[in-house]
């Protein structure tokens, strides 16, 4: 029976030789869809590949809310959901009003 470092070793080999295998196979396959692609004049955009304009689906935290609130310092705040900024629940301790810096306000 073999022993564990045996059979690691040999284990390593068939990776390193399933590697090499593995890369020529892939130059093989990229050679033949080059060909192909010359054959039948195909583009990049004919196949979905890039050329055409990308368009980023928005993600759930890329959207983007007006600011309802300016700070004394230039600070901004949306008056969104979630925790208050920190200059924000600084003010309402020394006991300002939220209205005060309201953006837009007369």
């Amino acid at each position: 029976m073999a022993t564990y470092l045996e059979l690691k070793a040999k284990a390593e080999k068939l990776m390193a030789e399933a590697e090499e295998v593995r890369a020529k196979e892939l130059n093989d396959v990229i050679s033949d869809i080059k060909e192909k692609i010359r054959a039948y004049g195909l583009t990049g955009a004919d196949i979905g590949l890039g050329g055409g304009v990308r368009r980023k689906t928005p993600s759930a935290g890329s959207k983007t809310t007006a600011i309802k609130y300016r700070g004394p310092n230039g600070e901004t705040w949306s008056g969104g959901r979630g925790r208050k900024p920190n200059w924000v629940v600084e003010l309402l301790g020394a006991g300002k009003s939220l209205d005060d810096f309201l953006v837009g306000k007369r």
